[in-house]
């Protein structure tokens, strides 16, 4: 069983790497439960998909608890370390970059909390890479959310070929190449 935690900002593609996570365990004879909180995701706030994988039972809920999940795929700096708790121990939190400033430190009414990556780091086994540098490398940054994923693909049991089948089906056809390339470089770290 695996229980993943996909967290980002709206805009940010997370809506798409669940998709493409759900469709690939589906296609791949596992049970799969998506669960997806939106939030104001359409203003640029959080949004938190829960994946839930299972080979050897049944799946009844889609929702991860807290100290439940194996991986948190966090596309943005404070929606990683909001998503800690989430975290099991032994857990892995896969963490972009990324750094958008909420409402509310745009306003003045907050302040972007200092260290998160450094914080998450003393909390967590994790994997920090500028997923939004290595896309624009590719051709666009908008696929930061596939190098996220070619990331995440080496802590599941799918195989490459299998993940980029499934980019290939969710995806419009003029953004093919440039998203294969975004996985590959993701699964390649």
């Amino acid at each position: 069983m695996y229980n993943i935690v996909i967290v980002g900002v709206g805009g940010q593609g997370t809506l798409l790497a669940s998709k493409i996570l759900g469709q690939l365990a589906l296609e791949n004879g596992y049970d799969v439960r998506v669960s997806e909180v939106h939030g104001m995701s359409q203003r640029g706030g959080s949004v938190v998909t829960y994946v839930r994988i299972s080979n050897d039972e049944p799946l009844y809920s889609a929702i991860v608890e807290q100290e439940q999940a194996d991986v948190v795929l966090a596309f943005e700096n404070l929606e990683a370390l909001r998503a800690l708790p989430y975290l099991k121990g032994g857990g892995k939190m896969i963490v972009n970059t990324q750094e958008i400033l909420p409402m509310p430190v745009i306003t003045g009414a907050a302040e972007y909390p200092e260290n998160c990556l450094e914080r998450l780091q003393n909390s967590c086994d994790t994997i920090v890479l500028d997923a939004t540098g290595i896309a624009q490398e590719c051709g666009t940054y908008r696929a930061a959310n596939v190098v996220l994923m070619g990331v995440l693909a080496k802590q599941l049991p799918f195989s490459r070929d299998a993940w980029l089948k499934v980019i290939e089906s969710n995806v419009k056809p003029q953004f093919i190449q440039v998203n294969k390339d975004a996985f590959m470089r993701g699964y390649e770290l």
